[in-house]
């Protein structure tokens, strides 16, 4: 994670950004790499952020599925439309 600075979160997870989107959190920007096709998004950092992520990974996490499903949709869409 370089060139990032303390109040942002860089994740390439696409499952992570899609539960943290569905959790009302706004993607800062997006990164697309050239050497391997990997993009990677950035988030404002915050306490809830953090809080969210560790109940993400310790699989405590609920979101609605059709909005997950949607977001992830939405993301796709930016991702490979260049937006």
């Amino acid at each position: 994670m370089s060139n990032i600075n303390i109040n942002q979160f860089k994740t390439y997870d696409l499952a992570l950004a899609s539960a943290l989107v569905s959790c009302g959190f706004s993607i800062d920007g997006i990164e697309k790499t050239q050497y391997n096709g990997k993009s990677s998004f950035i988030f404002h950092r915050t306490d809830k952020l953090d809080e969210i992520i560790q109940s993400y990974w310790a699989d405590d996490l609920s979101v609605n599925p059709k909005a997950y499903f949607d977001v992830l949709k939405h993301i796709k869409t930016r991702l490979y439309s260049g937006v």
